[in-house]
């Protein structure tokens, strides 16, 4: 039994009912899915690696980095495009029921792909096939869970009902964790490495079995049916919603005044911050995961209580409070973090100086996506290799055609191997620490985690971090749905949501490196998420409307 389609408002307070709940679930299991794949990737990409790449084959390595990168972000709005016009032409169950079944069963065909030993080079092509599959997939399936949820909810609760899609990423990261954690813990490390990474992958056909069984026993979205009853959907929704400047000036809006701000909070304050913790700090993966998890688990309450509280006040405030707030204190909160995990690092930064001089034709802007560019002169070699071991370096111009010349605290160092490592070791006899210095924060079990101090230190500017991701993300959905009339809701929010997470999101990692490189400090690669956030907030104060108050039954949608 369904909800039935009531298109009146419900300003009344009521409980959840049953078949709400379910709905939310429902909903709420394919974007599971996403970030189940997502850390299973992330988590497991060395045993992929080994299994579907040769060894030392540098053009199969290219190809797998290059589309296993388009696939997590770059065809997520191509996605959007397909799946988002199908969502408005035929409806929303159907479309988010067919995202989702393509995109668990492509995680299921992972866990049984043949290695490269077996079949050769297709195995790495087919793997690459199943991740564009999952990208497009993903790029239908947040719109489509979003609006339904959206559309089944009673008029004054709409932000307090999508945001439990928000916690999503929270549980598929857990329930990610969780398997590969007891797998590894009740398997020798070689059978892991044989078989055993698979078993993560396999296991998802029980959650898509779940998935589907739970989404076929609900009904089209009231709003969706009511249109269809009225005979009023679009015949064109990508021309309508992105050919007509009405609609497309809203969703170019709803992307540079929501979307790319939000991505790029949301992006620091969970993926950076690891890489931050892990290739700037130098703090062990193992302590790194359990700090964050821990703020993930203090902050994902949150989700929900911003997505209700933007029932009350409006989306548009907390969403743009969110990203002003994170531009203002993302230094002092990472130098924070720098100081209680690493202080030998941020004294040696203080302390130690770094001169480099070089020909500027020779250096060049070190920004590489998917990590596959070759870099041969030797001002950017020694500049990346400073930045990998997270030095400060100042970088001088010298004559054309001049050699780079490379000084610490004002000696020479010989730069003639080209590859930074004579700066490096001159660096760490200096005062920089090493890989797995002792003065580097190492808690490295849940017990030692919550009786060191600097952990619960860490743990608590993570968290400040995680809380500014729920004020943006909490209520995108609602605000994204109330931005588009019902015709082409699913193709008009989908496309600036995918472009702001799967394009400035996407690239923060990369970009926030290259700008480490380019400029010789650790915490510039800040600037990036910093200039996109702030740009939001005046882009949103100016011209995002306010939307908590719109009917989104009536015909024209939000702009009544």
């Amino acid at each position: 039994m369904a909800i039935a389609a009531t298109p009146t408002a419900d300003h009344a307070a009521r409980p959840m009912s049953g078949e709400e709940r379910k709905v939310i679930i429902a909903s709420s299991a394919g974007t599971v899915f996403e970030w189940y794949d997502f850390y299973l990737a992330g988590s497991l990409a060395a045993n992929i690696s080994q299994n579907f790449v040769p060894g030392t084959n540098d053009t199969a390595k290219f190809i797998f980095v290059l589309f296993g990168f388009a696939a997590g972000f770059a065809v997520r709005p191509f996605g959007a495009l397909v799946f988002g016009r199908l969502g408005d032409m035929i409806g929303r169950k159907y479309t988010f029921l067919v995202t989702m079944t393509i995109m668990g069963l492509a995680t299921f065909v992972v866990g049984l792909l043949p290695s490269y030993e077996t079949i050769g080079y297709l195995a790495p092509v087919a793997f690459i096939v199943c991740r564009l599959l999952q990208g497009l997939a993903l790029g239908g399936e947040y719109g489509g869970a979003a609006t339904y949820v959206a559309e089944h909810a009673p008029h004054s609760r709409r932000g307090f009902y999508t945001s439990w899609i928000q916690t999503t990423a929270t549980v598929g990261l857990f329930l990610s964790l969780l398997v590969i954690l007891a797998l590894r813990l009740n398997m020798t490390p070689e059978a892991f490495a044989s078989y055993g990474w698979r078993i993560p992958f396999l296991l998802s056909i029980i959650l898509l079995a779940f998935s589907v069984w739970i989404r076929l026993q609900l009904n089209e979205s009231p709003a969706f049916k009511k249109m269809k009853e009225e005979g009023t959907q679009s015949k064109a929704p990508l021309t309508e919603a992105f050919g007509r400047w009405d609609n497309a000036k809203i969703a170019l809006i709803a992307l540079l005044g929501g979307t790319a701000g939000q991505a790029v909070v949301w992006y620091t304050g969970q993926f950076y911050a690891l890489f931050f913790l892990t290739q700037t700090l130098k703090l062990d993966g193992t302590t790194a995961n359990l700090v964050i998890t821990f703020a993930l688990l203090l902050g994902t309450p949150f989700f929900v209580f911003f997505g209700w509280l933007s029932d009350k006040i409006g989306r548009k405030p907390i969403l743009l409070f969110g990203c002003l707030i994170a531009a203002i204190t993302y230094f002092p909160l990472f130098g924070m973090i720098a100081k209680t995990v690493n202080p030998k690092l941020i004294s040696a930064t203080e302390n130690v100086k770094i001169e480099l001089t070089a020909d500027p034709a020779t250096c060049s802007f070190l920004f590489d996506p998917v990590g596959v560019r070759v870099f041969t002169n030797p001002c950017d070699v020694i500049r990346r290799t400073l930045a990998s071991n997270s030095m400060h370096y100042d970088l001088a111009s010298g004559p054309a055609g001049s050699p780079v010349v490379a000084k610490v605290n004002g000696a020479d160092v010989a730069t003639t191997d080209k590859t930074g490592a004579a700066v490096v070791a001159a660096a760490q006899g200096a005062g920089y620490p090493k890989a797995g210095d002792p003065t580097i924060l190492k808690a490295p079990t849940p017990g030692a985690v919550l009786a060191d101090g600097r952990a619960l230190t860490t743990i608590g500017l993570l968290f400040i971090l995680v809380l500014y991701v729920t004020m943006v993300y909490g209520p995108i959905a609602a605000l994204l749905v109330e931005l588009f009339p019902t015709r082409i809701r699913y193709t008009g929010m989908s496309l600036p949501y995918h472009i702001g997470n799967g394009w400035f999101g996407g690239f923060l990692p990369p970009t926030a490196f290259a700008i480490v490189a380019a400029s010789g400090n650790i915490f510039s690669g800040l600037w990036y998420p910093i200039v996109v956030a702030l740009f939001t907030f005046v882009i949103g104060l100016l011209f995002l409307p306010e939307t908590r108050h719109r009917d989104i039954y009536a015909e024209d949608g939000v702009r009544s």
